[in-house]
């Protein structure tokens, strides 16, 4: 399941995020890279233990837990602490797949990463190149959203990114571990939710408006590994 969750961030968030990031120091990408990765990995990112980071990941996961698409989607446990990534012109990222199991730093806490999730910082327009390509069963996806917007996919994906050649992209990426293990059951959970807020903004709490969110909690409860 691939969700687009349109302004997580307003203009004004995005151009706060980018100006604390004007002032920071970047790294070499490949220190948060697996093995296979780390050789087809060619961008910078933002020390995870930087001031930057810190201020900018707690302020990214304040603006994820009062979003109700995201919830709704992702239906989180744990999030990575986000990172910051960027792509100047030339660098790019293969074709991957991201680890299974990521330890956060300091906490003693792993993240078993069920979903992906790129946050973008940079306008379409201001960059050339840098799609994210995921790749399903119904081939590839490419993406590219407004600064501000961010793609939620499964983390069993394989998925690149695409060589920058004008300008410079920067993002936000993280990973989740969801309530529910299983895409399949989560993308059920999911459209069942989506339907019951439908129902209910349209027609009020009806008896089957009830009966359904009584049913999509049941499902939540057998599904749940928690």
């Amino acid at each position: 399941m691939l969700v687009r969750i349109p302004g997580v961030l307003t203009q004004d968030e995005v151009a706060h995020c980018r100006q604390v990031l004007e002032a920071a120091a970047w790294v070499d990408g490949k220190v948060t890279a697996g093995q296979q990765s780390r050789q087809t990995k060619h961008n910078l990112q933002l020390g995870e233990q930087s001031a930057e980071a810190r201020e900018l990941g707690e302020f990214l996961l304040r603006r994820l837990g009062t979003n109700e698409l995201f919830v709704s989607a992702a239906l989180p446990l744990r999030i990575y602490p986000p990172l910051i990534n960027r792509y100047d012109e030339g660098m790019e990222f293969g074709t991957h797949i991201d680890n299974a199991i990521r330890p956060v730093p300091g906490l003693g806490v792993r993240v078993r990463t069920d979903l992906s999730a790129t946050l973008f910082l940079t306008a379409p327009e201001d960059y050339d190149g840098g799609e994210l390509i995921i790749e399903d069963t119904y081939g590839e996806k490419r993406v590219k959203f407004a600064a501000g917007d961010m793609v939620l996919y499964p983390a069993t994906s394989r998925h690149r990114v695409e060589p920058v050649t004008r300008g410079s992209r920067w993002c936000s990426f993280f990973w989740i571990q969801s309530m529910v293990r299983d895409d399949g059951a989560r993308a059920l959970l999911f459209d069942l939710d989506g339907a019951i807020r439908s129902l209910r903004g349209r027609e009020g709490d009806t008896a089957e408006a009830v009966q359904l969110t009584g049913v999509y909690h049941n499902l939540v409860r057998r599904w749940a590994d928690v």
